[in-house]
Parts: C-alpha cells; sequence; structure tokens
C-alpha cells in the first residue's frame, strides 16, 4: 500500500529529517538512507520499521545537518595509502601519466566530510531523538495508508457482493435441473436415429442421474458463499489481512474454475467467466492491502 511519512526536529544542535516512501509489496523491504557514522542506527531503524509495518516496500531517509558548525574535510589514511599502492602498481605495468595529488583526493572515499566532535553524551541523545522521530515518521505513514485503506475496503466489499450475486445467478440457472437434463439427454438420442418412447426409461433415468452428478455445482456454490463470508470477516477485522485475502482469491478462482469445467449450459458458462473476471479484480486489489 503507498504513503508517505515525514517527520523533523532538532536536538543537540542538530536539525534532523526523516522521509518515508512505502509502495506494493508482497513482504516487507525496508530500504535505509543513513548519513555517514549514523550507520549505528540501522538495526534500531529496522526493528522499529518491523514492529509498526507489516508489508511493503519501504524507502526511509534520514539528512542531517548540524547548527554548531560546518564539516571539515578530512583524508582518510587507510582509503588513500590504498589508492596509491593500486596506482604506483598501475604504473608499472602500464606506460601512463602520473596522477596528481588533486586527482587522488577527488576519487571516492578518499577525502571525507567530518562533522564536529560530539560527546558521548549528547551522541545518545541525539539517537533516541532520532529514532523517535522514526516512529512519528512511521505513524504518519501508517495514516496515510489507513486512508487508502479505507477506500479500498470499500471496493473489495463490492467485488465480494458481485461474487455473492452471480452466485446467486448460478444457483437459479435452469440448466441445473434433473428435468432440463433429462430433456437434453432426450433430445440427443433423437439425434441418433431414435425416439424418445423406444428409450428404457430406467435406462434414461441413470443416465440422467449421472449428468446430474458431473454437472452438480452445490459444493462449489456453498463454497464460494463461504469464501464471501470469510472475506467479509476479514476485511471488518483490518490489517495485516494481505495474505490471507491472497490465499482467499486463490480459492476463490478454484471453485470458479470447478463451476466452469461442470457446466452443462452456455449460460452457466457464461456466468463463470464473469466470476473469472470479478475474482481478477478482487486479486488485484488485494495486492495493495497489507
Amino acid at each position: 500500500m503507498t504513503g508517505f511519512g515525514r517527520s523533523q526536529g532538532a536536538s543537540v544542535e542538530v536539525d534532523w529529517l526523516w522521509e518515508l516512501r512505502a509502495v506494493n509489496g508482497k513482504g516487507l523491504d525496508v530500504r535505509l538512507r543513513l548519513p555517514n557514522g549514523y550507520e549505528r542506527l540501522e538495526p534500531q531503524a529496522r526493528k522499529l520499521c518491523g514492529e509498526k509495518l507489516g508489508r511493503g516496500n519501504i524507502q526511509a531517509s534520514l539528512t542531517l545537518k548540524s547548527r554548531s558548525g560546518t564539516a571539515v574535510p578530512i583524508v582518510n589514511e587507510a582509503a588513500l595509502q590504498q589508492v596509491i599502492d593500486n596506482i604506483t602498481a598501475i604504473e608499472r605495468k602500464l606506460p601512463v601519466q602520473h596522477s596528481t595529488g588533486a586527482q587522488i583526493l577527488g576519487l571516492r572515499g578518499v577525502m571525507e566530510l567530518a562533522e564536529p566532535t560530539m560527546s558521548d553524551e549528547d551522541r545518545n541523545t541525539l539517537d533516541a531523538a532520532v529514532l523517535t522521530g522514526l516512529s512519528t515518521a512511521l505513524d504518519t505513514l501508517n495514516d496515510h495508508r489507513g486512508s487508502e485503506g479505507t477506500a479500498l475496503s470499500k471496493i473489495l466489499l463490492g467485488h465480494l457482493t458481485s461474487v455473492e450475486k452471480l452466485n446467486a445467478l448460478a444457483e437459479a440457472d435452469p440448466s441445473r435441473t434433473a428435468d432440463v437434463m433429462a430433456e437434453k439427454l432426450q433430445e440427443q438420442m433423437a439425434r441418433l436415429g431414435e425416439t424418445a418412447s423406444s428409450i428404457d426409461r430406467d435406462r434414461l433415468y441413470q443416465e440422467v442421474a449421472l449428468l446430474v452428478t458431473k454437472a452438480d455445482i452445490r459444493e462449489e456454490l456453498d463454497r464460494l458463499a463461504a469464501h464471501t463470508d470469510a472475506g467479509r470477516k476479514l476485511i471488518k477485522q483490518g490489517s495485516p489481512i494481505g495474505r490471507k485475502l491472497e490465499f482467499l482469491a486463490q480459492e476463490f478462482n478454484r471453485e470458479c474454475n470447478t463451476l466452469c469445467s461442470k457446466s452443462n449450459a452456455v449460460s452457466l458458462t457464461e456466468i463463470g467467466l464473469e466470476l473469472k473476471v470479478v475474482i481478477d479484480q478482487f486479486r488485484e486489489q488485494i495486492l495493495n492491502v497489507e
């Protein structure tokens, strides 16, 4: 389910800003973008996201800006030495021009920006404030997703209502009666050159009984009705229900396929095809549910 969350604040002379974006996803995939030096917050940030979100692809970005002074550029000595060693090795093998100091310092990772020194106490205070801000941003994100979910629940309930109506039409379809099946069987026998009077009545009843058994969709209709009731209860229950609804959609589709395979009339097949369309629409919308 899509949504956006944002929170900002300040602590120990540092302004912080969280921006969260969510799109649909089968599971929960959290991608954090933290400033250099704040990787320590990642485990707690992921834990917070897992506690407040059930599914979705989440992008969470943290921006920090110090009020006490500008960042000071410093050289990463370890990275610099590794770069120099590699350049030296390359220049020994290939006739290339020597690298200048400016070119080396321009390489990523050699020159870094260091924030003003912060005490352990201030660092802990800032970490706590930033994580609290993340919790607030997640709540805002969930509020947005909740508003979308309210609208989505009406759409899903509408699909379930359509399934109920089509189920009722299949229930009342005249092709399901034994009399209609017997009449069809007599017509088929007549085409083979036999008259209705020459058909053994007991054999006719046996054939009709066999056709009725094969074409009986009572069980499929009952299951479709039960699945519809289960879907309404899940939607009323609220999230997280996305995975349960996905399973329910699979069951809907299975019963619909069986109904179509047992159909003995064009009218019943048409109802089954309309059911498949509604069920596919229901399944597509479920991808938006947490």
